[in-house]
Protein backbone atom coordinates (compact mmCIF):
# COMPACT_ATOMS: atom_id res chain seq x y z
CA UNK A 1 0.00 0.00 0.00
CA UNK A 2 2.91 2.38 0.71
CA UNK A 3 4.10 1.86 -2.85
CA UNK A 4 0.66 2.73 -4.21
CA UNK A 5 0.46 5.73 -1.87
CA UNK A 6 3.71 7.07 -3.27
CA UNK A 7 2.62 6.25 -6.81
CA UNK A 8 -0.69 8.06 -6.31
CA UNK A 9 1.02 11.14 -4.91
CA UNK A 10 3.44 11.21 -7.82
CA UNK A 11 0.57 10.86 -10.31
CA UNK A 12 -1.14 13.90 -8.77
CA UNK A 13 2.14 15.84 -8.71
CA UNK A 14 2.96 14.79 -12.26
CA UNK A 15 -0.49 15.73 -13.55
CA UNK A 16 -0.43 19.11 -11.80
CA UNK A 17 3.13 20.20 -12.59
CA UNK A 18 2.86 20.59 -16.32
CA UNK A 19 1.67 23.33 -18.60
CA UNK A 20 0.86 25.54 -15.63
CA UNK A 21 4.52 25.52 -14.64
CA UNK A 22 5.34 27.02 -18.02
CA UNK A 23 2.35 29.32 -18.41
CA UNK A 24 1.84 30.73 -14.92
CA UNK A 25 4.91 33.03 -14.66
CA UNK A 26 4.07 34.38 -18.11
CA UNK A 27 0.44 35.39 -17.43
CA UNK A 28 1.05 36.51 -13.81
CA UNK A 29 4.19 38.57 -14.46
CA UNK A 30 2.62 41.97 -13.73
CA UNK A 31 1.29 40.79 -10.36
CA UNK A 32 4.78 40.62 -8.92
CA UNK A 33 5.92 37.72 -6.80
CA UNK A 34 3.86 38.66 -3.71
CA UNK A 35 0.69 38.84 -5.78
CA UNK A 36 1.54 35.49 -7.38
CA UNK A 37 1.91 33.92 -3.92
CA UNK A 38 -1.58 35.10 -2.95
CA UNK A 39 -2.98 33.91 -6.28
CA UNK A 40 -1.46 30.42 -6.01
CA UNK A 41 -2.35 29.83 -2.36
CA UNK A 42 -5.96 30.92 -2.96
CA UNK A 43 -6.31 28.62 -5.99
CA UNK A 44 -4.67 25.72 -4.14
CA UNK A 45 -7.06 25.97 -1.17
CA UNK A 46 -10.01 26.34 -3.52
CA UNK A 47 -9.15 23.23 -5.51
CA UNK A 48 -8.04 21.20 -2.47
CA UNK A 49 -11.36 21.61 -0.65
CA UNK A 50 -13.29 20.90 -3.83
CA UNK A 51 -11.20 17.77 -4.51
CA UNK A 52 -11.99 16.43 -1.03
CA UNK A 53 -15.69 17.10 -1.68
CA UNK A 54 -15.38 15.16 -4.93
CA UNK A 55 -13.72 12.31 -3.03
CA UNK A 56 -16.65 12.29 -0.60
CA UNK A 57 -19.10 11.89 -3.47
CA UNK A 58 -17.07 9.19 -5.24
CA UNK A 59 -16.99 7.04 -2.10
CA UNK A 60 -20.79 6.89 -2.05
CA UNK A 61 -20.72 4.66 -5.14
CA UNK A 62 -19.05 1.43 -6.35
CA UNK A 63 -15.45 1.64 -7.66
CA UNK A 64 -16.49 1.22 -11.30
CA UNK A 65 -18.39 4.55 -11.19
CA UNK A 66 -16.62 7.41 -12.95
CA UNK A 67 -17.58 11.10 -13.19
CA UNK A 68 -20.35 10.46 -15.72
CA UNK A 69 -22.02 7.72 -13.69
CA UNK A 70 -21.79 9.75 -10.48
CA UNK A 71 -23.21 12.88 -12.14
CA UNK A 72 -26.19 10.93 -13.41
CA UNK A 73 -26.80 9.27 -10.03
CA UNK A 74 -26.71 12.59 -8.13
CA UNK A 75 -27.85 15.28 -10.61
CA UNK A 76 -29.86 13.26 -13.13
CA UNK A 77 -29.72 13.48 -16.92
CA UNK A 78 -29.02 17.29 -17.02
CA UNK A 79 -26.03 16.81 -14.72
CA UNK A 80 -24.83 13.91 -16.84
CA UNK A 81 -25.01 15.96 -20.06
CA UNK A 82 -23.21 18.96 -18.52
CA UNK A 83 -20.53 16.68 -17.09
CA UNK A 84 -20.04 14.87 -20.40
CA UNK A 85 -19.61 18.10 -22.34
CA UNK A 86 -17.43 19.90 -19.80
CA UNK A 87 -15.23 16.93 -19.00
CA UNK A 88 -14.55 16.29 -22.66
CA UNK A 89 -13.76 19.95 -23.32
CA UNK A 90 -11.41 20.10 -20.32
CA UNK A 91 -9.50 16.92 -21.09
CA UNK A 92 -9.28 17.67 -24.79
CA UNK A 93 -8.13 21.23 -24.05
CA UNK A 94 -5.37 19.90 -21.76
CA UNK A 95 -4.51 17.12 -24.19
CA UNK A 96 -4.21 19.65 -27.03
CA UNK A 97 -1.98 21.89 -24.92
CA UNK A 98 0.34 19.09 -23.84
CA UNK A 99 0.58 17.32 -27.20
CA UNK A 100 1.19 20.65 -28.95
CA UNK A 101 3.89 21.57 -26.46
CA UNK A 102 5.48 18.10 -26.67
CA UNK A 103 5.39 18.19 -30.46
CA UNK A 104 6.98 21.63 -30.46
CA UNK A 105 9.80 20.41 -28.20
CA UNK A 106 10.32 17.19 -30.16
CA UNK A 107 10.52 19.05 -33.47
CA UNK A 108 13.08 21.52 -32.06
CA UNK A 109 15.18 18.71 -30.54
CA UNK A 110 15.23 16.80 -33.83
CA UNK A 111 16.12 19.96 -35.71
CA UNK A 112 19.13 20.37 -33.39
CA UNK A 113 20.48 17.06 -34.77
CA UNK A 114 19.59 18.08 -38.35
CA UNK A 115 16.38 16.04 -38.62
CA UNK A 116 13.55 18.18 -39.96
CA UNK A 117 10.07 17.08 -38.90
CA UNK A 118 6.87 19.08 -39.21
CA UNK A 119 5.12 20.23 -36.06
CA UNK A 120 2.03 18.10 -36.74
CA UNK A 121 4.24 15.08 -37.53
CA UNK A 122 6.05 15.47 -34.20
CA UNK A 123 2.70 15.85 -32.40
CA UNK A 124 1.43 12.65 -34.05
CA UNK A 125 4.50 10.73 -32.87
CA UNK A 126 3.95 11.99 -29.31
CA UNK A 127 0.28 10.95 -29.43
CA UNK A 128 1.14 7.46 -30.71
CA UNK A 129 3.83 6.97 -28.05
CA UNK A 130 1.58 7.95 -25.17
CA UNK A 131 -1.37 5.97 -26.48
CA UNK A 132 0.91 2.92 -26.36
CA UNK A 133 1.96 3.65 -22.76
CA UNK A 134 -1.59 4.21 -21.51
CA UNK A 135 -2.76 1.06 -23.32
CA UNK A 136 -0.44 -0.96 -21.07
CA UNK A 137 -2.53 -0.01 -18.03
CA UNK A 138 -2.43 2.24 -14.95
CA UNK A 139 0.44 0.27 -13.36
CA UNK A 140 2.66 0.96 -16.38
CA UNK A 141 1.63 4.63 -16.37
CA UNK A 142 2.51 4.76 -12.66
CA UNK A 143 6.03 3.36 -13.12
CA UNK A 144 6.79 5.45 -16.22
CA UNK A 145 5.57 8.49 -14.32
CA UNK A 146 7.81 7.66 -11.33
CA UNK A 147 10.96 7.63 -13.43
CA UNK A 148 9.96 10.82 -15.21
CA UNK A 149 9.19 12.46 -11.86
CA UNK A 150 12.64 11.56 -10.48
CA UNK A 151 14.34 13.10 -13.51
CA UNK A 152 12.01 16.12 -13.43
CA UNK A 153 12.64 16.76 -9.73
CA UNK A 154 16.42 16.63 -10.16
CA UNK A 155 16.28 18.91 -13.21
CA UNK A 156 13.94 21.29 -11.35
CA UNK A 157 16.22 21.58 -8.31
CA UNK A 158 19.38 22.07 -10.38
CA UNK A 159 17.74 24.54 -12.77
CA UNK A 160 16.26 26.61 -9.94
CA UNK A 161 19.58 26.72 -8.10
CA UNK A 162 21.31 27.88 -11.29
CA UNK A 163 18.71 30.61 -11.94
CA UNK A 164 18.61 32.06 -8.41
CA UNK A 165 21.93 33.99 -8.69
CA UNK A 166 20.67 35.63 -11.89
CA UNK A 167 17.50 37.07 -10.32
CA UNK A 168 16.81 40.80 -10.49
CA UNK A 169 14.56 41.68 -7.56
CA UNK A 170 13.11 44.64 -9.46
CA UNK A 171 11.43 42.11 -11.77
CA UNK A 172 9.56 40.63 -8.79
CA UNK A 173 7.69 43.81 -7.85
CA UNK A 174 4.07 44.58 -8.72
CA UNK A 175 3.76 46.48 -12.01
CA UNK A 176 0.88 48.93 -11.53
CA UNK A 177 1.71 50.84 -14.72
CA UNK A 178 0.31 48.09 -16.95
CA UNK A 179 -3.01 46.25 -16.96
CA UNK A 180 -3.28 43.27 -14.63
CA UNK A 181 -5.14 40.48 -16.39
CA UNK A 182 -6.48 38.90 -13.22
CA UNK A 183 -8.96 36.63 -15.00
CA UNK A 184 -6.31 35.07 -17.25
CA UNK A 185 -3.88 34.62 -14.35
CA UNK A 186 -6.52 33.06 -12.09
CA UNK A 187 -7.68 30.82 -14.93
CA UNK A 188 -4.21 29.45 -15.66
CA UNK A 189 -3.52 29.08 -11.91
CA UNK A 190 -6.66 26.98 -11.53
CA UNK A 191 -5.55 24.79 -14.41
CA UNK A 192 -2.21 24.35 -12.65
CA UNK A 193 -4.03 22.39 -9.92
CA UNK A 194 -6.36 20.52 -12.26
CA UNK A 195 -5.75 17.08 -10.76
CA UNK A 196 -9.32 16.38 -9.61
CA UNK A 197 -10.10 14.51 -12.83
CA UNK A 198 -7.59 11.89 -11.69
CA UNK A 199 -9.44 11.02 -8.46
CA UNK A 200 -11.74 8.28 -9.92
CA UNK A 201 -8.69 6.50 -11.36
CA UNK A 202 -6.82 6.88 -8.05
CA UNK A 203 -9.78 5.41 -6.16
CA UNK A 204 -9.58 2.32 -8.37
CA UNK A 205 -5.81 2.16 -7.89
CA UNK A 206 -5.76 2.26 -4.05
CA UNK A 207 -9.28 0.83 -3.51
CA UNK A 208 -11.42 2.49 -0.81
CA UNK A 209 -8.62 3.39 1.58
CA UNK A 210 -9.90 6.83 2.58
CA UNK A 211 -6.81 7.69 4.61
CA UNK A 212 -4.50 6.98 1.67
CA UNK A 213 -6.74 8.88 -0.76
CA UNK A 214 -6.78 11.94 1.51
CA UNK A 215 -3.00 11.83 1.84
CA UNK A 216 -2.62 11.51 -1.92
CA UNK A 217 -4.85 14.55 -2.53
CA UNK A 218 -3.37 16.78 0.20
CA UNK A 219 0.32 15.94 -0.25
CA UNK A 220 0.00 15.55 -4.00
CA UNK A 221 -1.43 19.08 -4.32
CA UNK A 222 0.86 20.71 -1.74
CA UNK A 223 4.04 19.67 -3.55
CA UNK A 224 3.02 21.45 -6.80
CA UNK A 225 2.12 24.57 -4.80
CA UNK A 226 5.62 24.77 -3.32
CA UNK A 227 7.21 24.00 -6.70
CA UNK A 228 5.12 26.68 -8.45
CA UNK A 229 6.12 29.29 -5.88
CA UNK A 230 9.84 28.64 -6.19
CA UNK A 231 9.65 28.33 -10.00
CA UNK A 232 7.69 31.59 -10.33
CA UNK A 233 10.29 33.30 -8.14
CA UNK A 234 13.11 32.05 -10.34
CA UNK A 235 11.50 32.73 -13.75
CA UNK A 236 9.84 36.05 -12.91
CA UNK A 237 13.04 37.26 -11.28
CA UNK A 238 15.30 36.15 -14.14
CA UNK A 239 13.28 37.15 -17.24
CA UNK A 240 12.22 40.83 -17.60
CA UNK A 241 8.59 41.67 -18.24
CA UNK A 242 9.07 43.66 -21.44
CA UNK A 243 11.35 43.70 -24.46
CA UNK A 244 12.38 41.32 -27.25
CA UNK A 245 13.39 38.61 -24.78
CA UNK A 246 10.76 38.95 -22.08
CA UNK A 247 7.72 37.32 -20.50
CA UNK A 248 5.47 39.55 -22.65
CA UNK A 249 7.21 38.37 -25.83
CA UNK A 250 6.75 34.75 -24.72
CA UNK A 251 3.07 35.43 -24.01
CA UNK A 252 2.47 36.61 -27.58
CA UNK A 253 4.57 33.90 -29.23
CA UNK A 254 2.99 31.13 -31.32
CA UNK A 255 5.30 28.61 -29.62
CA UNK A 256 5.63 29.78 -25.99
CA UNK A 257 7.43 26.64 -24.78
CA UNK A 258 10.25 26.97 -27.32
CA UNK A 259 10.28 30.75 -26.83
CA UNK A 260 10.70 30.30 -23.07
CA UNK A 261 13.72 28.06 -23.63
CA UNK A 262 15.18 30.51 -26.16
CA UNK A 263 14.74 33.40 -23.72
CA UNK A 264 16.37 31.53 -20.83
CA UNK A 265 19.29 30.65 -23.08
CA UNK A 266 19.64 34.28 -24.28
CA UNK A 267 19.59 35.73 -20.75
CA UNK A 268 21.80 33.18 -18.99
CA UNK A 269 24.28 32.44 -21.83
CA UNK A 270 24.78 29.02 -20.26
CA UNK A 271 24.69 25.75 -22.21
CA UNK A 272 24.28 23.86 -18.90
CA UNK A 273 21.22 25.89 -17.88
CA UNK A 274 19.81 25.58 -21.39
CA UNK A 275 20.10 21.79 -21.21
CA UNK A 276 18.43 21.65 -17.79
CA UNK A 277 15.64 23.96 -19.00
CA UNK A 278 14.95 21.73 -22.01
CA UNK A 279 14.93 18.62 -19.84
CA UNK A 280 12.69 20.13 -17.18
CA UNK A 281 10.11 21.75 -19.48
CA UNK A 282 9.94 18.61 -21.62
CA UNK A 283 9.28 16.27 -18.70
CA UNK A 284 6.79 18.75 -17.16
CA UNK A 285 4.65 18.38 -20.24
CA UNK A 286 5.16 14.61 -20.54
CA UNK A 287 4.04 13.80 -16.97
CA UNK A 288 0.93 15.94 -17.38
CA UNK A 289 0.24 14.26 -20.72
CA UNK A 290 0.40 10.85 -19.02
CA UNK A 291 -2.16 11.80 -16.37
CA UNK A 292 -4.55 13.51 -18.76
CA UNK A 293 -4.35 10.64 -21.28
CA UNK A 294 -5.17 8.13 -18.54
CA UNK A 295 -8.11 10.23 -17.33
CA UNK A 296 -9.57 10.72 -20.81
CA UNK A 297 -9.36 7.04 -21.76
CA UNK A 298 -11.03 6.04 -18.47
CA UNK A 299 -13.69 8.69 -19.00
CA UNK A 300 -14.50 7.58 -22.55
CA UNK A 301 -14.58 3.93 -21.51
CA UNK A 302 -16.99 4.72 -18.66
CA UNK A 303 -19.20 7.03 -20.73
CA UNK A 304 -19.54 4.62 -23.67
CA UNK A 305 -19.54 1.47 -21.51
CA UNK A 306 -16.50 0.07 -23.32
CA UNK A 307 -13.73 -2.19 -22.06
CA UNK A 308 -10.05 -1.48 -22.69
CA UNK A 309 -9.48 -4.63 -24.71
CA UNK A 310 -9.73 -5.74 -28.34
CA UNK A 311 -11.51 -3.49 -30.82
CA UNK A 312 -13.06 -1.48 -28.00
CA UNK A 313 -9.60 -0.41 -26.85
CA UNK A 314 -8.67 0.73 -30.35
CA UNK A 315 -11.84 2.82 -30.52
CA UNK A 316 -11.12 4.34 -27.09
CA UNK A 317 -7.61 5.45 -28.07
CA UNK A 318 -8.76 6.78 -31.45
CA UNK A 319 -11.44 8.85 -29.72
CA UNK A 320 -8.87 10.06 -27.20
CA UNK A 321 -6.06 11.27 -29.45
CA UNK A 322 -7.51 11.89 -32.94
CA UNK A 323 -9.68 14.95 -32.08
CA UNK A 324 -6.72 16.55 -30.25
CA UNK A 325 -4.48 16.12 -33.30
CA UNK A 326 -7.14 17.65 -35.56
CA UNK A 327 -7.46 20.69 -33.29
CA UNK A 328 -3.67 21.10 -33.12
CA UNK A 329 -3.46 20.90 -36.91
CA UNK A 330 -6.11 23.61 -37.29
CA UNK A 331 -4.76 25.79 -34.44
CA UNK A 332 -0.97 25.39 -34.05
CA UNK A 333 -0.62 28.13 -31.36
CA UNK A 334 -3.04 26.33 -29.07
CA UNK A 335 -0.92 26.02 -25.90
CA UNK A 336 -1.79 29.09 -23.79
CA UNK A 337 -5.29 29.34 -25.31
CA UNK A 338 -6.01 25.77 -24.23
CA UNK A 339 -4.76 26.43 -20.69
CA UNK A 340 -7.01 29.48 -20.33
CA UNK A 341 -10.11 27.67 -21.58
CA UNK A 342 -9.18 24.66 -19.44
CA UNK A 343 -9.39 26.88 -16.35
CA UNK A 344 -13.07 27.52 -17.06
CA UNK A 345 -13.75 23.79 -17.38
CA UNK A 346 -11.73 23.09 -14.21
CA UNK A 347 -13.97 25.48 -12.30
CA UNK A 348 -17.10 23.72 -13.53
CA UNK A 349 -15.85 20.16 -13.03
CA UNK A 350 -13.64 20.52 -9.98
CA UNK A 351 -15.74 23.00 -8.01
CA UNK A 352 -19.24 23.70 -9.30
CA UNK A 353 -20.36 20.13 -10.02
CA UNK A 354 -18.84 18.50 -6.87
CA UNK A 355 -20.51 21.16 -4.70
CA UNK A 356 -23.87 20.50 -6.36
CA UNK A 357 -23.39 16.72 -6.06
CA UNK A 358 -22.56 16.98 -2.35
CA UNK A 359 -25.52 19.26 -1.72
CA UNK A 360 -27.86 16.88 -3.54
CA UNK A 361 -26.48 13.77 -1.85
CA UNK A 362 -26.37 15.20 1.66
CA UNK A 363 -29.52 17.29 1.87
CA UNK A 364 -31.93 15.94 -0.77
CA UNK A 365 -31.25 12.35 -1.82
CA UNK A 366 -29.83 11.48 1.64
CA UNK A 367 -27.34 9.02 0.14
CA UNK A 368 -24.28 10.51 1.85
CA UNK A 369 -22.34 8.10 4.03
CA UNK A 370 -18.84 7.54 5.34
CA UNK A 371 -16.16 10.18 4.76
CA UNK A 372 -17.53 13.74 5.06
CA UNK A 373 -15.79 17.08 4.48
CA UNK A 374 -16.42 19.52 7.32
CA UNK A 375 -17.99 22.93 6.77
CA UNK A 376 -21.62 22.06 6.11
CA UNK A 377 -23.84 24.24 3.96
CA UNK A 378 -21.79 27.37 4.63
CA UNK A 379 -18.71 25.96 2.90
CA UNK A 380 -20.75 24.79 -0.07
CA UNK A 381 -22.41 28.21 -0.47
CA UNK A 382 -19.04 30.01 -0.39
CA UNK A 383 -17.55 27.71 -3.02
CA UNK A 384 -20.66 27.93 -5.21
CA UNK A 385 -20.72 31.75 -5.03
CA UNK A 386 -17.02 32.04 -5.94
CA UNK A 387 -17.44 29.62 -8.84
CA UNK A 388 -20.40 31.53 -10.29
CA UNK A 389 -18.60 34.90 -10.00
CA UNK A 390 -15.54 33.43 -11.72
CA UNK A 391 -17.56 31.93 -14.58
CA UNK A 392 -19.54 35.13 -15.17
CA UNK A 393 -16.29 37.17 -15.21
CA UNK A 394 -14.80 34.80 -17.80
CA UNK A 395 -17.88 34.99 -20.02
CA UNK A 396 -17.83 38.79 -19.88
CA UNK A 397 -14.09 38.80 -20.71
CA UNK A 398 -14.59 36.48 -23.69
CA UNK A 399 -17.43 38.62 -25.02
Amino acid sequence: MQSKLLGGILLVVGTSIGGGMLGLPIVAANFGFLGTICLLVACWLFILVSALLFLEVILWFPPQYNFISIAKATLGIPGQVITWATYLMLLYALLCAYIASSGDLLASLLLAIHIKLSFIGAAAIVALLFASIVACGVMTVDYVNRWLMIIKFLAYVLLTICLLPKISYANLLLDSSHQLNAIAAFTVALTSFGFSVLIPSLRVYVSDNVRSLRKIIIIGSLVPLLCYLLWSFAIMGTIPRYGNHSLTAILHSNNPTTQLLTTINFITHSAYINLLAKLFTGICVLTSLLGVSLCLTDFIADGLRLTKSGNSAVLIYLLTFTPALVIIFLTPNVFLQSLQYAGIYVMILSVLLPVMMVWQGRYHSKIASGFTVRGGKGLLIILLTCAVIFLISNVVTLL
